[in-house]
């Protein structure tokens, strides 16, 4: 596979960062996740709105547009032969001196990774697990996509490499969080919950387009502070990340939910699918 660093097209393995590059010193860096649907880079513009925000966080002096990616991700895919493809783009900080820095960072690592990655025919469904790990509170005002996943790994190692299972995290005050790699939703009595960005969650951009197809749909749509108690009351419940799209759940422990047979998920799903091949932005519907 081919990968894109800093306005060269090379091989994967031909990449090279500096260990002064802060972050891999200091974990100063932030990336987003999005699909290639059939060439089609999916929510593109939020992906780019949020990362361009996170950077002026960090003081990384970078902003992209949609034409600068768009014009790496042809060429990356046409290097890798790909039209469908998960791809991360990923920003850190740069090159400097040992020791916390509190200038402006002028020149970043640029890097662009692409796999294969083809549409599913179906929902996927997983299986929810209430985690011990406490989600922990964000290093600034909001929770960046940054290069701090230790709390996120801890998660992981508690529920192992079962690709059918989703860890969900609590505040340390007893609410609903997220998941480990995923926002989380449920419905009941014709009402879409999920919790507050207040609670330390990433917002995550197939968060706010689920939001926007709800009320689109004309769905009551609630954020909040919830218990477990609230959920397990749900009717549905599933995660969404903009990996995996929207991912019913099937069962928390002995509480079963009817997973992709849930007509409220199947709705969005249907209509989730109908935009990817054209969808540069939430905004758009």
């Amino acid at each position: 596979m081919f990968v894109y660093m800093n306005g060269q097209i090379i091989k994967q393995d031909e990449v090279r960062i500096s260990p002064f590059d802060h972050g891999f010193l200091y974990g100063l860096g932030v990336f987003e996740t999005f699909r290639l649907y059939n060439g089609h880079p999916f929510l593109l513009d939020d992906h780019l709105e949020r990362l361009n925000k996170s950077l002026e966080t960090l003081m990384i002096e970078r902003a992209f547009t949609r034409d600068e990616i768009m014009e790496i991700v042809i060429s990356l895919s046409n290097a890798n032969e790909l039209k469908d493809a998960y791809i991360r783009l990923n920003v850190s900080a740069g090159n400097g001196e040992i020791g916390l820095q509190t200038d402006v960072y002028k020149k970043p690592n640029v890097i662009m990774f692409q796999k294969p990655l083809q549409p599913p025919k179906e929902m996927q469904e997983k299986e929810g697990v209430w985690l011990e790990t406490k989600r922990n509170t964000p290093e600034l005002s909001e929770r960046l996509k940054s290069h701090h996943y230790l709390n996120n790994i801890a998660a992981k190692r508690e529920i192992g490499n079962d690709l059918r299972k989703e860890g969900i995290f609590f505040t340390s005050e007893g609410f609903i969080a997220e998941g480990i790699v995923s926002n989380v939703f449920w419905i009941k009595g014709g009402t879409l919950y999920t919790p507050t960005i207040e609670t330390g969650i990433l917002n995550g951009v197939t968060r706010q387009l689920v939001m926007a197809l709800a009320k689109k749909n004309g769905w009551r749509m609630e954020e909040g502070y919830y218990k477990k108690e609230q959920l397990l009351e749900a009717e549905e419940a599933f995660f969404t990340n903009s990996i995996q799209e929207i991912v019913p759940i099937v069962c928390i422990n002995s509480r079963v939910f009817p997973g992709r047979k849930g007509k409220h998920a199947k709705n969005l799903y249907e209509d989730y699918s109908l935009h990817r091949e054209e969808l540069w932005s939430r905004n758009q519907l």
